[in-house]
């Protein structure tokens, strides 16, 4: 074989990037499609003929590989968390102010970036080649999209870049065309219409089938690029330009913003703008600029103090209440649901809305044949703002006394506003339980959807949560369009949940008011699922978060016959009752506040961070006067600076491990 070949291959893949490059990011073609193909098609030729040459990042390769059976889960370098909420100026406003405050009186400049409504993607890659692609999942978490990423064309297979590893995160949307286009084609082929193009693109990198992604024409806008888990550049505008010369697409509706006033200036204007992007946005997410500023700001619990998402307002609509039905969930609380006269809302069709309870009707003042103003507020679940015009011939709607699903009684509690069904056997509560309990966020039972929920408590094969670990591949097959090969994937699904850790199978349980955060809190505190059903409400309470009604509510669910009948079932099948906690209360170090700067000798911050939290003590981001201790390693910059200021007392890693006692 000739040197010749080679060289026509390296160039025919370079001019192809280039191309690639020109038509997907840039928008700017310069040959025809039918071009474009051919020279795919001659690459394809040469490498067929001579395989010891193809290489992952050839440009042929971006659909390639079997369809898959599952998703494999994959850590987060650093947590993908979600941010907090401004829903209008003055909220805006008032985040302004505290990071003011928190700055004391720093200059700082906003990045003002329009907020993409798709699903969050981390894109890492290792001497320039894309490896590895991850869905946001839980923030922690996310599932291994690789082989599907690898057909989103404005995601580049190779960069120049001097960065031996980096992590790109970005958004991964369906344009509008490419939607609708989508949807004709549903359409001619008789099958229903695809709701709205956030869900049809998680839905198209989630399918198992690279082919499906690939024709699906999603879109990847990069705007992170971190090294380590951590920000590449001491500026984020610096970080969106060095990803756009590494030929990346980043969205281009973005700004500096020297203060509040120009921010809130750019988020008017891209609200104006918003229906004609040919992508769906719902808001503008701004951050602080600086990287050591965003560090001495820090996080809450729950979301950076340097970052916040301005959401437009919820789109909003007429149409007409043709019925009022209820629908009754896990708890037994019968929910009223507007059934509307079908009117499309941003993007969506809606023919249902949720009002809520008795209360909330009376409130509004609905009745079955008005005409209401709908809204899909955070452009999600759609509910009933106002009735615009009474109906002439309206109808009053009147809660059942009996169940609609089982006929068991139905009561509303003194203090409650929602009524429930007593019976805890009611089928439909049942369902809901099952839906919840496989939930991703909870036991992720993968599979487990409406449809074979129905027909497993409906032929009597699941009567509570622990049947799901008894049932067999013949009780599968007897099902409905149920094959061999989905019936073994979802028992498989089963068979995994069984070592879901205790926080989740405390959520899983349905306990009112118990919901993840607090169950994680639950676990952490007593590390075992019997010392949690044996406490009273006192020692309970002893949990952070937890009050007398949420304690009274626990308490309540295990002393239920059922309830203990339920959980000595799940211990049966193996879930796991016990629970490592984070923190141990009362450690050597309980009570102590410490922050972590620089690079130590033997450990890594996050194995110094894990070794304070297990003996009892708190890691935060910044000095204050509230830190106990500052972990210096070499390099410690401004953080200690601070601590000499405010007399903050430094230890180096040996004093650290000295006074854990190690």
């Amino acid at each position: 074989m000739g040197h010749s070949v080679q060289e026509k291959i390296a160039a025919l893949r370079e001019e192809l990037r280039r191309h690639e490059h020109l038509y997907y990011v840039l928008d700017r073609p310069e040959i025809s499609d039918l071009e474009y193909d051919a020279m795919i098609r001659d690459l394809q030729a040469l490498e067929t003929a001579h395989p010891d040459l193809l290489t992952p990042d050839s440009p042929t390769q971006r659909v390639g590989g079997k369809p898959r059976e599952g998703f494999v889960k994959v850590r987060h370098s650093s947590a993908m968390l979600s941010l907090d909420n401004a829903l209008n100026e003055g909220e805006l406003r008032d985040f302004d102010r505290r990071v003011g405050e928190l700055l004391q009186g720093e200059p700082y400049t906003y990045v003002a970036e329009v907020k993409l409504d798709g699903l969050s993607m981390a894109a890492r890659f290792e001497d320039g080649l894309f490896r590895l692609a991850v869905t946001r999942g839980d923030g922690s978490e996310g599932e291994d999209v690789t082989d599907n990423a690898r057909t989103i064309r404005t995601l580049p297979l190779r960069v120049e870049t001097h960065l031996p590893r980096f992590e790109v995160r970005g958004e991964v949307v369906m344009l509008q065309r490419h939607f609708d286009q989508l949807n004709e084609e549903r359409e001619r082929q008789g099958l229903p219409r695809y709701v709205n193009p956030r869900n049809s693109a998680a839905g198209s990198l989630r399918v198992l089938e690279p082919s499906i992604t690939a024709s699906r024409k999603l879109e990847f806008f990069a705007y992170l690029l971190l090294v380590d888990g951590k920000p590449a550049f001491d500026s984020h505008w610096e970080s969106l330009r060095a990803m756009e010369r590494m030929g990346f697409k980043v969205n281009p509706n973005r700004a500096r913003a020297a203060g509040v006033e120009e921010l809130f200036a750019f988020c008017q204007s891209m609200e104006a703008r918003r229906d004609d992007l040919g992508y769906e946005i719902d808001g503008v997410v701004a951050k602080v600029d600086s990287i050591p500023q965003q560090d001495r700001l820090g996080w809450t619990a729950k979301a950076p103090r340097w970052a916040i998402a301005f959401k437009f307002p919820a789109r909003q609509e007429e149409t007409v209440v043709e019925n009022i039905v209820v629908q009754v969930g896990r708890t037994g609380a019968l929910t009223p649901v507007a059934k509307l006269k079908p009117v499309f809302v941003s993007g969506v069709t809606v023919s249902n809305a949720t009002l809520h309870n008795e209360d909330e009707i009376q409130r509004l003042d609905v009745q079955i044949g008005d005409t209401v103003l709908i809204e899909r507020s955070g452009d999600v679940i759609p509910k009933v703002v106002k009735v615009v015009r009474q109906g002439a011939a309206r109808r009053k709607f009147d809660m059942p006394k009996q169940c609609p699903q089982c006929g068991g009684d139905v009561v509303r509690a003194e203090g409650e506003a929602a009524s429930r069904c007593l019976n805890s056997n009611c089928p439909a509560r049942l369902k809901e339980s099952v839906l919840h309990f496989a939930a991703r966020g909870v036991m992720d039972i993968d599979g487990m959807g409406d449809v074979l929920v129905d027909q497993l408590v409906d032929r009597g094969l699941v009567k509570n949560i622990a049947d799901l670990y008894e049932l067999t591949l013949n009780q599968f097959l007897s099902l409905e369009r149920m094959g061999e090969k989905s019936a073994t994937k979802i028992l498989q699904n089963i068979e995994r949940s069984r070592r879901q850790p205790l926080p989740r199978l405390l959520n899983g349980l349905g306990i009112p008011f118990v919901g993840e955060r607090t169950a994680q809190i639950l676990a952490d505190t007593f590390g075992d699922l019997d010392r949690i059903a044996a406490a009273g409400v006192d020692t309970l309470q002893a949990a952070n978060e937890v009050g007398p009604k949420v304690g009274e509510s626990i308490r309540r669910f295990f002393a239920e016959e059922h309830n203990r009948a339920l959980v000595e079932r799940l211990r049966a099948a193996g879930l796991t009752f016990t629970h490592q906690a984070s923190r141990v209360e009362g450690g050597p170090l309980a009570g102590k506040v410490f922050v972590i700067t620089g690079t130590l000798p033997s450990m890594s911050r996050e194995e110094a961070k894990a070794k304070i939290e297990a003996a009892g003590g708190k890691t935060t981001d910044s000095v204050s006067r509230k830190t106990s201790y500052l972990v210096a390693g070499e390099d410690a910059g401004s953080k200690l600076k601070k601590a000499h200021t405010l007399g903050v007392p430094v230890l180096d890693e040996e004093a650290l491990l000295a006074l854990i006692g190690q």
